[in-house]
């Protein structure tokens, strides 16, 4: 079977992609409504590395409508000019797809406005409405607004109300949809969560908040439940009669980098177990929807969350481990230990590597342990989900000193993205030898297409209102309610063992303790 998957790539290789019989009959998505996006921060890292790529993309694609309206909100000097070019620069360093055609740029270009502003002045927020409105006048698909909230998180609330001063809001628009999308983190714990949900809810309703994700926009994410509920083979033993373990592992080789001021204030579990690994084990757990209406999906995510047992202080210590990486080599070159990293304490108490145990308490999932990880400095950049099924109850094949290992499935989420199975073969010969094998199938070589990236796909949802790649705000609530005595635990609490691992390896040995089965990074 692995073969035939490596021929039926190589065949794809020496063909026009049109004649690749996994494509056929596809057809491009469009985006229905056009509209004006208003980033808040616009100056910032993410807008130029992730967003403004995203838009270029859209726009390349022939999916981004004519009169859609780019206008940049911050607090860096702009006027209109500068910001084109600005943003055209930054196209040139970040775009995926090389630098800007001329041409194609001057279309996209002309479209393009920018807003030199204090986010806490109101008269800012006025000269947004009147050009708005002034741009609304122009269009004849005039009315539709999207404000995406790239900035810290500290400054929402500001943003969200001040909006609702300049009735900028759902309620005062009368000519068209107004939408938001609020980046993560939302909240820095459950406290922070409700109150900016209580900020939120006064201006915006849930059915236009996009709380997003970026995870949630890779195609190997989106693929989970086409995988469970297009396929029979997999749902019947998709349950604790037939899994053994879960473990959903999202891995970096990176530390900090630019980021310590930020990171020491949040640590793995706020950064990335409380959303994206979450998000993760409940697509994974979930129970069949019954549409693929977005409510319907994100109700049955969120029963996911409901019946994982909430965690108690007491029970910390057997849950959940943490770790800080230390002084070492990476790449044949000296790596900073943590608490050497800039705008981190040098006596910093922030994990950079989180495990935790689950278990869901429900008829599916009963008994059955799922193991999230995440960490910076570790051996591989790896993100996988992978399914361990239970060992065959009797042996009848295999020599006595041969080991028959479990089934495994591995969604393979990046930088690879595919589905990999370990099953069990006999090696041929009159012995009885048993060894591993694997059946792979990777997304780039089956459909000879680069997958989109995440934003792009998101950004493209949120101008449709389509939200079943967002998250909703009982999800948000209850995954902090999990994660909460952890994190109040390792507040209150010094780990003098820190830092605990070396860089370039598999994390803290206390990991092993949680769960020695890992898959080796």
């Amino acid at each position: 079977m692995p073969d035939a998957v490596v021929t039926q790539a190589h065949d794809a290789g020496s063909r026009p992609a049109a004649a690749n019989p996994l494509r056929s009959g596809l057809t491009t998505g469009r985006i229905s409504d056009a509209c004006n996006i208003v980033f808040f921060g616009a100056s910032g890292d993410l807008f130029k590395r992730m967003l403004l790529p995203a838009i270029w993309e859209l726009h390349r694609g022939g999916i981004l409508p004519a009169q859609t309206g780019i206008i940049g909100f911050a607090r860096t000097a702009f006027d209109d000019a500068g910001f084109r070019d600005y943003c055209h620069e930054q196209l040139t360093a970040f775009s995926t797809s090389g630098p800007p055609d001329d041409e194609l740029w001057k279309t996209l270009a002309e479209r393009i406005s920018y807003i030199t502003a204090d986010f806490t002045d109101p008269a800012h927020f006025t000269q947004l409405k009147d050009l708005l409105d002034a741009r609304d006048k122009k269009s004849s698909k005039g009315g539709n607004r999207l404000f995406y909230l790239a900035t810290p998180p500290p400054v929402f609330p500001q943003i969200i109300r001040q909006l609702q001063t300049a009735k900028l809001d759902p309620h005062s628009n009368k000519k068209g949809w107004t939408r938001v999308v609020i980046e993560k983190p939302f909240g820095t714990d459950l406290a922070s969560a409700r109150a900016l949900q209580r900020e939120v809810e006064q201006v915006f309703d849930e059915s236009r908040v996009y709380r997003i994700d970026h995870y949630l926009g890779k195609e190997p994410v989106q693929d989970i439940m086409a995988l469970r509920f297009a396929n029979t083979i997999f749902e019947p033993v998709w349950n604790r009669n037939y899994v053994d373990s879960v473990q959903i592992t999202a891995a970096e080789t990176l530390g900090v980098e630019e980021r310590g001021g930020y990171y020491d204030g949040a640590g793995a579990l706020r950064d990335m177990i409380q959303n994206h690994v979450m998000n993760l084990l409940a697509l994974v757990a979930m129970e069949p929807p019954s549409s693929n209406d977005a409510d319907a999906i994100r109700t049955e995510k969120y029963k996911v969350f409901a019946a994982i047992r909430q965690p108690k202080l007491e029970d910390v210590a057997q849950i959940a481990v943490r770790g800080q990486y230390g002084k070492g080599t990476v790449d044949g070159k000296p790596a900073k230990e943590y608490r050497e990293e800039d705008d981190v304490r040098p006596d910093s108490n922030t994990e950079t590597f989180a495990a935790v145990k689950f278990e869901i308490e429900n008829w599916r999932w009963a008994s059955v342990p799922f193991y999230l990880r995440s960490g910076k400095r570790l051996a591989r950049k790896r993100s996988e989900i992978a399914v361990t099924f239970k060992s065959v109850p009797h042996r009848l094949y295999g020599e006595s000193t041969d080991a028959i290992e479990p089934n495994v499935l591995v969604l393979k989420i990046q930088p690879d993205e595919g589905i990999s199975m370990r099953f069990e073969a006999k090696v041929p010969g009159s012995k009885q030898h048993i060894r591993s094998v694997f059946m792979d199938f990777n997304y780039g070589t089956g459909f000879r297409i680069e997958s989109p990236p995440a934003y792009e796909r998101l950004i493209g949802d949120a101008m449709r209102g389509d939200q079943t790649l967002f998250t909703r705000w009982d999800a948000v609530e209850r995954a902090w309610e999990l994660v909460t005595p952890i994190l109040e635990t390792w507040l209150a609490e010094r780990d003098s063992s820190f830092p605990n691992y070396l860089p370039g390896g598999q994390g803290p040995a206390t990991a092993d303790k949680l769960f020695s089965g890992w898959r080796p990074l």
